[in-house]
Order: structure tokens, then sequence, then C-alpha cells
């Protein structure tokens, strides 16, 4: 095999929002791929590619080198200081040259199996702890950050840097007030390495973790076997923002026109308590908000109204439930009717559901117990925010009950979140890859790794028209 050594480049920040300080960076590119082409061929290997690149006149990474085999490139002498380049760079990567066999290998996330990535060391400095915050984040984790005494790392000054979670400052023995080292990772987040115990002068103070929320003052839990604190209380001040924000978002609610400066205003203003004020929201509310007039106002109350008509696994999704996304939403919304069936479920019953195990079990059967989350959902369905199961509402049999499809390709009419809807919609499961429990293949055209893996295991393929005609056979 042969492999590719080419440079991760990184571009100033261009999101500001002044944009002649955006106007102003000196914003430059280095090409390294093809991502799409019509007509003709195109090169079959990415060394060609970059002489291709580089013939048609593009700019591209001259730092990039080819090697014969594996162990050529990663023994190749490559500099590791950052300074040594024309660009920011925190690493470099290595690739297959063979870009079929680089496509035939598929991912693993967003990550292709074909391409590694290997980070220079990070540079280390110290500087004085002078305090820890705890943050809480959307699902209620508390973390504990640094307040630094400022210090420059390559450029950049530094005044916070995560400490990760309480059982690392425990096991680090980090004190308020000690001489701390800290590292900032892939050139962005910074976090404390540990402490520098020789020059301690007895002034340092042990940190002991918060026993109750810093913002709300409910107590904290700490489950068995997790490193996370967390606060259970919904109505939580500083889960609230998060919580809308996730509310609201585009794979939840999807309220067009509610942005994240929109639930701050909200919020700052005591307009909302928890996420079902959203829809007890009037004219005159919005009215006395910055930035807000006639036109404005009403499109975003007719863009609220319009949400209560989302699906139950949307709002399931929406409601911010720890270890519950958009699949497991899913899943629930097919096995329960609504949501007061789903909260007199219990754990034992939840865990019967496949894919689903104690921890999720446990957070459900815990969020569902809470009084305020019991309150809110009583004014959600007050508001009209109630939907009931697609799959249990719906008369007659359903034609794909019992089977399970992955979708690969672009299909002629159907777009993929299209495909999907259609396919749950007639009692089908649609998973995110290819297994010996997959019944079909939704095939469409340029087709990725999924449709070696299908043929692999004998998976059967079908095309757009084949799928609406097993629906159609199948609801006879």
């Amino acid at each position: 095999l042969t492999d590719v050594t080419g440079v991760q480049t990184c571009a100033l920040p261009i999101c500001q929002l002044d944009p002649r300080i955006t106007a102003q960076r000196p914003l430059k590119m280095l090409v390294y791929a093809i991502v799409a082409y019509e007509n003709g061929d195109i090169p079959s290997t990415q060394w060609e590619t970059l002489e291709y690149l580089r013939a048609l006149g593009f700019p591209v990474a001259e730092s990039s080198n080819k090697f014969g085999t594996i162990h050529e490139a990663i023994d190749a002498t490559v500099s590791t200081d950052p300074d040594t380049f024309p660009f920011e760079v925190d690493g470099m990567v290595i690739k297959l040259n063979d870009l079929a066999l680089m496509e035939s290998l598929g991912v693993v996330g967003k990550d292709p199996r074909g391409a590694i990535a290997y980070k220079f060391p990070a540079e280390e400095v110290s500087t004085k702890l002078e305090n820890i915050e705890v943050t809480v984040g959307r699902t209620g984790v508390l973390t504990p950050n640094a307040i630094l005494q400022p210090v420059e790392i390559r450029g950049a000054i530094i005044k916070q840097a995560t400490l990760h979670n309480f059982d690392y400052i425990a096991e680090k023995d980090i004190r308020i007030g000690d001489r701390v080292m800290i590292k900032r990772a892939g050139e962005v987040i910074s976090y404390v390495i540990g402490p520098v115990v020789d020059v301690r002068d007895g002034t340092e103070t042990p940190y002991i973790p918060p026993k109750v929320c810093p913002s709300c003052g409910e107590p904290v839990v700490n489950p068995p076997g997790e490193v996370a604190f967390y606060c259970v209380n919904s109505a939580c001040p500083a889960q609230l923002i998060r919580n809308l924000e996730h509310f609201i978002s585009q794979g939840a609610m999807d309220i067009v026109g509610m942005g994240i400066n929109t639930v701050k205003q909200l919020v700052n203003a005591g307009l909302l308590q928890d996420i079902s004020g959203l829809y007890r929201l009037t004219k005159d509310d919005l009215m006395k908000l910055e930035g807000f007039g006639d036109k404005k106002a009403d499109n975003l109350l007719a863009a609220i109204e319009t949400s209560k008509s989302q699906s139950l696994a949307r709002l399931i999704n929406a409601l911010g439930i720890r270890g519950v996304g958009e699949v497991a939403a899913q899943d629930l919304s097919r096995r329960f009717h609504d949501l007061n069936e789903l909260s007199q479920v219990t754990a034992e019953q939840i865990e019967t559901i496949e894919g689903f195990g104690p921890s999720i079990a446990e957070n459900l059967t815990e969020w569902f117990a809470s009084p305020d989350n019991h309150e809110m959902l009583a004014r959600l369905k007050a508001s009209g925010v109630w939907p009931v199961s697609e799959e249990q509402a719906a008369s007659g049999p359903q034609p794909l009950n019992g089977l399970t499809f992955v979708i690969t390709g672009t299909l002629p009419s159907l777009g993929r979140n299209e495909a999907k809807e259609l396919i749950e919609k007639n009692g089908g499961k649609v998973t995110g890859s290819v297994s010996k429990n997959t019944s079909y293949l939704v095939l469409g055209a340029e087709p990725g790794s999924k449709f070696d893996k299908a043929r692999q295991l004998n998976i059967p393929s079908l095309s757009e028209a084949d799928l609406l005609q097993l629906i159609k056979d199948k609801a006879q």
C-alpha cells in the first residue's frame, strides 16, 4: 500500500458578528480532495489528485509527501514544530493512496478508516489556579472549570481551562492556589494536567465537590458507577437556556425563527421558567424584547403554534432526557401511546426494549418521577402539546412492521429524511449501519461502503421504486 502524509491545517476563525473584521483577515485555502465532478475521469489516487489539482492552479500543501509503505510514513522525519510551517498546524494525517480502497473501508462515525491523524506534542505552560467554578449543562451535568491567572499559549491568552470532572481533581490532588501545568489540546481546548507540588507553600486549599447545585440550590446526585454529578431539577435556571436551545432545535420541535439569542432574551426577561412557557407567550411579551416588531413577533408565534403538531418522537427527544436522543425517542414513540403512558412504565419494562439498558432506563424513570417535570408536562398538555404515537394511532396493519432498513446513496425523488419517515410511518425501522439484522438496503445512486457490507452479508437491496412496491404489496 502507498501512503500519503499531509499536514492538517487550521484556518483563522471567520465566525464574527462584524463582517468588517472578517474582511480584514487573510483567509487562504489549501485544496486536497475532489468532492464531486461531472463528465470524464478523475485521478484514482490521493497523490495523483494533489498533482492534478496543482496543475489546474489550485493551491496545494507543499509539505505533503508520498511513501511506499505505512512503516516508511511513520518513520519519516517530519518537523513537529508548528512554527516551521507557513500556516497554523497541530499535526499530520497519513492516508491510503488508493482512493477506491479508502472508500471501501468506510468510516467510523465521521472518521474514515483509511486515514489517521497524528497530533504534534502540545505546548505546556504553568500558571496559578485562582479558583474552581462549576457550570451546569443542559442535562444537568456539573462541570468544574479552572479559573487561571492569565497565561499565553501560542498566541492565545488562556484564562480558563477544563478540569474534566470531580474525580479528576481528587486523583490529581489539584488545589485552589496551586501552580498548575496546563495544555492546549489541538490548539483549541485548554485543560489542567496537574499541580506543581514542589512549589506549594501551604496556602493551597483542597477542593470539595458541591453537594447542591450552584444555580438552583437543589441537591445533586452522583449515580453509582458514574463520575458525573447531576442536578436533576428541570427548572434549574442554569439548565433552562440550554434545555430551551435543544427543545427548539431542528431535530426536536423545530421552532423556526427562534435562536439562542431570543431564548436568552426571554429567560433574562423572566418570561420563561421552563420549556412549557414557550406556548404561553403572547405578542405583548415579545414586543417588550429588543429587536421585535409586529411581523417578527407574529412569525415567531406562528412557528411556535406550528410546532404543536410535531410527532411524539420529536417531543420525547426535545425533553432532553439524559441518554435519549432521536433514535431512542423514535423507539419509545413506537412502544408507548403518549407521554402519560411512558411516564408510568418501570425501569424493568424499559429494559425489555431492544437497545435500552439499565442506564437509560434509570434516566427515564428518574426524569418522570420528578414532581417538577410532571407539572411541566401538565402545562404542555394544557397548551395543546400532547402528540400520540403515529404507529399506535394509525388504523390498520403496519406493512413494514418488524423490518429493519438501511439507506445509502441518492434516491431519485425521496430525500434521505423523507425515505426514513416513509419507512417509519409504515412500521419499519431505519438504522445507520448494515448488520446481520438488516432486512433490506435501500440503494440509491453513488452508494457508499454500506453497499459492499450488504453484499458481504447477502442483504437484499431495494431501489426507491422497489421500496414503494414493497409497502404496497405488504399493505394488501
